[in-house]
């Protein structure tokens, strides 16, 4: 089985809306404001791009990633990665040409299959709806957070607020950086 690992840069509210300045959201570009580049803090993002195997996005953050990531150096690592969108609006002539091999899919039930076959970690960016569902759906194993010193009060969390069983987490990895931003590494306790 494959190892689904979501990854996020979010608040200490958990907040994850718009980290990177993308429009609509009035704290937009959050993760650049006030806080002091610290570059070991990101090297997870590229310990990403070498572990996993596939990228698996919601249909909001592929339309926000595909027309930029494709050419960014810093992302050149999911260039010939398989990408799985899931979207029940989205297709095919949606797709952005030159980014790989990209597959849409339409429920968790083709998600939960996917898991099932061969191949290393899938990695899932963004996506604040596509990872509630997920974490509702017990599908993530495991998750890469950065968590910004920063309480943003509104915008879309990362974990949804549905009443539902415990779930616990074992912290794998962590470290704390000079800026006060935080790396915490967690498996999902099955």
């Amino acid at each position: 089985m494959r190892t689904l690992i979501s990854t996020a840069f979010v608040s200490l509210d958990g907040v994850v809306e718009a980290p990177g300045g993308e429009p609509g959201y009035r704290n937009s570009g959050w993760t650049f404001k006030d806080m002091e580049f610290v570059p070991e803090a990101f090297e997870i993002k590229g310990r990403e791009q070498e572990e996993a195997t596939a990228l698996l996005l919601g249909r909001v953050s592929y339309q926000a990633f595909s027309p930029v990531w494709p050419d960014m150096a810093e992302f050149a690592g999911y260039r010939p990665m398989p990408k799985y969108v899931v979207s029940t609006t989205l297709t095919e002539e949606d797709l952005v040409p030159g980014w790989g091999e990209t597959t849409i899919l339409r429920s968790l039930d083709e998600i939960a299959a996917l898991k099932e076959t061969e191949g290393g970690p899938i990695i899932v960016h963004g996506s604040a709806t596509l990872n509630q569902n997920l974490s509702d759906a017990g599908l993530i194993d495991r998750y890469h957070l950065l968590v910004f010193p920063l309480l943003l009060g509104a915008g879309k969390r990362l974990f949804s607020g549905t009443d539902k069983d415990t779930q616990k987490l074992r912290l794998v990895e962590h470290e704390a950086y000079s800026n006060g931003l935080q790396k915490n590494v967690l498996d999902v306790v099955r």
